[in-house]
This record gives structure tokens, sequence and C-alpha cells, in this order.
């Protein structure tokens, strides 16, 4: 047996000796499942023994335990862990990653009710009272004193991300912005004009060269953007947006950099799929709902709706990135006949109740053209709802002008139609003074704004999305969806196992105030639709990848009404995530609960 191994084993050593022993694979999983049911049934009779925090571990790794190494689920995700775990107890290794040796690790712990759960970091050192032995005043002062520790915990960690509404955030912003100006031979009027912005947009050699003089850039950001640029890979930053960088890369505007410049595999990625990139890329399979040309629809009572498909700059993860060529395109602006023939289409489907107005950027367009569409939809008379998508708040703040504002407001027509701004705010070093500036005017209409962060690796540490909601409640924006990050195989370095999302609702959301979290996170099955990830009905863990690979099956959303097939979905592995973490220099022990969400 190789001392890799000797963490899984030590954790159940029953279960080594039933793998070896067994003389073929059929044979150890049957010894397995007959263990697995013994310690299931024996601990539901003994129950009381057992305390329940424990016994709640222990169910739930039985549960995904029994999924794994079901036949019927080796089939479906076409890899067997049972098989793997017996070669390594019979030959003393098997062809797997550490990844899978630690995943099994923590299965077997939480089987003999030893998780490494408790305490947990937040909490480790304070004494949790017996509130069941005191009652009234006593019984109150005690646990308020508890939880400010608990509070107190919490500012520690949300003290380490500073939004750009900190004073010393926006001093240095004010340097950055200056610099730009300079470089670019333009004055503080021009700054706040958003054509001027657009018109500046980085997205050239020449603004690969600006954006090197205003800032620090890595070596290997540089040869990603600089390969991207001469591959037509979509790249662009706003002068606006490079003002939030720090001249020297810090950990503070680590996310924001990674929002805009790509890494290298994304790129080669990228570029290898060049001809087949609307198949390579889809991952939603928009080809295959689309009613019509700039429609997409998956739900019974809503469709989006695309007049533009580009936008002022573009997010490395895009959703799109099959459809961009580059920021602005001259090609990114539907044939008006189009866009008439798409709103024809919601005139005709009177099932329609809410639209989505998305792209691309639709705010991008002048403002004639988006009060010319806006004009149409609000006269048909079963739309209930307009959203309007847009990252402008965050990449151009200066675009929500007065008079665009005037426009969108004058289509809010409460008792017959709401109209609603979605956007995108992925970490609260992006909050910045226009930008609360921006969201104050459209307020100042009745308009509410509601915020889809893509949760990523750049904004997954301890209390990073908490501490957005926070700004994001504090000028006016609320959560709304946290989606979690797709699986899209080109941008594989920005995505985050799901049990990374399920620990962060579970052990930091839910810390804060519930008008603070009113997000929820989700999956989008792609061609189906959203399945929400805090749902255990909606999806379940059905096998364990040689790399150490969660493999999951997500049942659609209307599985109680249609019969509509499952989508099978490799996650990122934990191990290695970990692993990214530390070398942000994070402290794993903060996450260790991790490998118990499923």
């Amino acid at each position: 047996m190789t001392a890799r191994w000797d963490t899984c084993w030590d954790a159940a050593p029953e279960l080594y000796v039933l793998l070896k022993e067994s003389k073929s694979l059929e044979s150890a999983r049957n010894k397995v499942a007959r263990y697995i049911e013994a310690r299931e049934w024996t601990y539901a009779c003994d129950v009381s023994e057992i305390e329940t925090w424990d016994y709640v571990l222990f169910k739930e790794a039985i549960r995904t335990l029994k999924n794994v190494i079901s036949p019927k689920n080796e089939r479906i995700s076409g890899t067997s862990s049972l098989e793997n775990l017996w070669k390594a107890a019979v030959d003393g290794d098997s062809d797997v990653a550490d990844d899978f040796i630690d995943e099994f690790a923590h299965f077997f712990k939480a089987l003999k009710m030893k998780a490494d759960v408790y305490p947990s970091r937040l909490m480790e050192g304070i004494d949790i009272p017996n509130f069941d032995e005191f009652e009234g005043r006593t019984a109150g002062v005690m646990r308020s004193d508890y939880l400010d520790q608990m509070g107190e915990r919490m500012d520690r960690y949300l003290s380490r991300y500073k939004s750009g509404l900190d004073p010393g955030i926006i001093e240095k912003r004010d340097e950055n912005r200056r610099r730009i100006l300079d470089i670019l031979n333009s004055n503080e009027d021009d700054w706040q004009d958003w054509r001027w912005q657009f018109r500046h947009v980085f997205k050239d050699i020449q603004g690969l060269d600006t954006i090197k003089r205003a800032i620090k850039l890595g070596e290997e950001h540089e040869a990603s953007i600089r390969l991207a640029l001469e591959n037509h890979v979509p790249f662009g930053v706003t002068p606006h947006y490079l003002h939030l960088m720090d001249k020297e890369p810090s950990d503070m505007d680590y996310a924001v950099r990674r929002q805009v410049f790509p890494p290298l595999s994304y790129v080669e990625n990228m570029i290898a799929h060049r001809k087949d990139k609307k198949w390579a890329f889809d991952f939603m399979r928009e080809r295959d709902t689309s009613p019509i040309d700039l429609v997409t629809r998956r739900y019974p009572r809503v469709a989006i709706v695309k007049p533009y498909e580009s936008c002022p700059q573009i997010c490395v993860y895009c959703q799109r990135n099959w459809e961009i060529s580059s920021p602005l395109m001259a090609s990114a602006l539907a044939p008006m006949e189009k866009i008439e023939a798409a709103i024809d289409w919601f005139y005709e489907h009177e099932e329609m109740m809410d639209v989505l107005l998305t792209g691309g950027d639709p705010l991008v367009m002048d403002d004639s053209l988006i009060d010319r569409i806006l004009n149409r939809l609000s006269q048909i008379p079963h739309l209930k709802s307009i959203r309007v998508a847009s990252r402008t708040p965050a990449t151009v703040p200066q675009r929500l002008t007065e008079e665009l504002c005037e426009i969108l407001g004058s289509y809010q027509e409460l008792g017959r139609r709401n109209l609603c701004l979605v956007t995108h705010f992925m970490h609260p070093y992006e909050v910045t003074p226009e930008t609360l500036a921006a969201i104050i005017r459209v307020k100042k209409t009745g308009i509410e704004i509601y915020n889809q962060q893509v949760f990523t690796f750049a904004n997954s540490r301890k209390f990073e999305t908490s501490s957005l909601r926070i700004i994001l409640k504090q000028i006016g924006v609320d959560p709304y969806y946290t989606f979690n990050m797709k699986g899209k195989t080109e941008m594989e370095d920005y995505a985050v196992p799901i049990a990374r999302i399920l620990q962060e609702r579970k052990e930091e959301a839910r810390l804060l105030p519930g008008i603070f979290r009113t997000d929820e996170p989700v999956f989008n099955v792609p061609g189906l639709g959203k399945d929400h990830l805090r749902a255990w009905q909606n999806h379940e863990l059905i096998g364990i990848t040689s790399e150490g690979r969660r493999v999951y099956s997500f049942l659609p959303w209307e599985k109680n009404i249609a019969r509509v097939l499952p989508y099978i979905y490799t996650d990122v592995s934990i191990h290695r995530y970990l692993n990214r973490l530390i070398k942000r220099g994070e402290d794993p022990e903060d996450y260790r609960s991790i490998w118990y969400y499923y």
C-alpha cells in the first residue's frame, strides 16, 4: 500500500479490508454495499447516542456513497470510483490523482463520524454556552454576547475586501484617472462623457501599449492579450474599468484584472476552435432554444431578446463569447427588420409576461433606439415586466445619463408594467463614486436594480461574496442571482467546485441579514435553464472521476411537470481548487468543511 493512500484507508480500515479481500469488482460492490447499509441501520437505531450534527453529515455521506457505487450511476457518469478503490486496495495503488484520494478520505471520515468540520475556523476558540441551562434576560445576554463574537470574527474576513468607496481607494483611483487622461491627452470632462469612454476602449495593439503605460502588466497577461489580438479573440477594456486597477498588481485588484485579462489557456482554446466556436462554446445551446433570430426561450412565460451582441468591454468568461468578435464591433447591431420581427414575436406570443432585453449590452445603443425598442415592447398588453440587462454600471457608469434614465423611467408604469435594470457586479472593488452616482440617477426614476454575480475563483474566498452583497445593498442594488461558474472548457481556470458555492451560501451568506442575501445560487443547465443549487431534489452527485472531479446529474426545473432527461456535469476538483487558494495565500483550514457539501 503506497503512503499516499494512508489517510484514506486509516479513515475506514474495515473498508480497506473488505476491498482487499474481494476477488472481483462485483464482490467488492456487494461487500461495500452491505457494509454501508449495516452502518446506516445501526446508527438509525441508536441515533439518540449520536450527536445530531455528526449524524446529519453521516446521512449525507451515506446517501452520496450509495450513488457513487451504483452500477447505474457508473454507466451514466462513465466512471467507476469503486473499481479505482478496489484496485488500490488489492494492488497497493491505482491510476488516480491525489484529488480522488482526498475525496474518499473525507467520505470515509464522515462514514465513521469523524468529519473535519467542527469547530469551524470561524468559531475556533469561542465557547458555545449551553443555552438550555439558562432563560430570560440572562439567556438573552449570553446569546447576544456569543453572537457579538461571531460578528467580530466575520468582520475580520470582511475587512480584507475594500470597495471603491473607501477613501483610500478613491484617492488612489483619482491618481489612476489622471494618469490615463494624461496618456490619452484628454480632460475630466472627457472622462465623464460615455461616448468618449466608448471611443477609447482599449481593444487593439495600440490599446495594449496604453494599458502598459497606465499599469504594470504581468508577462503572462501581456502575452495572452497580444496573442488574443493577433488572432481576433475578443478583448477590450474601458478607460473607466482600467482605472479600477492598481498601478502594481495587488491582491485587491486581482478579481478586476482577471475579469478582463484572459489566461493563456483561454486564448489558445479560443484559437483552436476558431472555425467551430458556435458549436464548441455555445454552452447554453442557444442555437437550439431560439425560435426566431435574436430571441432565446427556455421558460414558459419569459424570453430574451438580443438587439446588440457586443459590449464596450469583454468579460473573459462571457457566456456568449462565441457571438462576439470584438468590443463595439460594427456588426453587433442587428438589422432593424430583425429587431422588429423579434418584437413582433413577443406580440404574437401572449404567453410571454416578461422580456429580458440583453445582448451583448443593449445600453451601448443610442438613446433613440433604446427608446424605440422600449416603446414597442411597452405596447404589448400581455407583458407585465421589462428587464434591461447591462454591465455599464460597472464598466461605463457614465452611460447612465440623466437623459437615458428619463427614457427608462418613462416606461415604468406600476399597476400595469414594471421596468427594472439587471446588472453584473462581481466584486466590491468594482464599486466607485461614479457607479454610486449612476445608481442614484436610475433609482430616482423609481426603477429597481438587481445584480447577477458569477461565482468564480477570483471572488470565491471566505466572505468575499458577502462583502459584495453588503456594498450592493448600501448603494441600492439588490442581489438577485449567484451563478455557478459554467463548465465551459475554455474557462476552467475560472471555475469553482459546486461544493464551494454551497458552502458559501450556508456558512457565509446565511450569517448576513436576510435582506442582504436575497440572491439565489443557481446552475444554468444547458438548453434548459436555471436549477436552484440549494435544492437537493434538483441535483445529485453520482460519481468521482479518477482525476477527483465530481460528476453531477442535474434534473431540469420542469422535472415534475414533463419528462425531460437530466444533464450530466463534470465539476472541477476540490483538491485542485484548495491548492490554488493556497497559492493566493489562503489557509485551507478556513474551507475544511467544503468536502461535506454535495
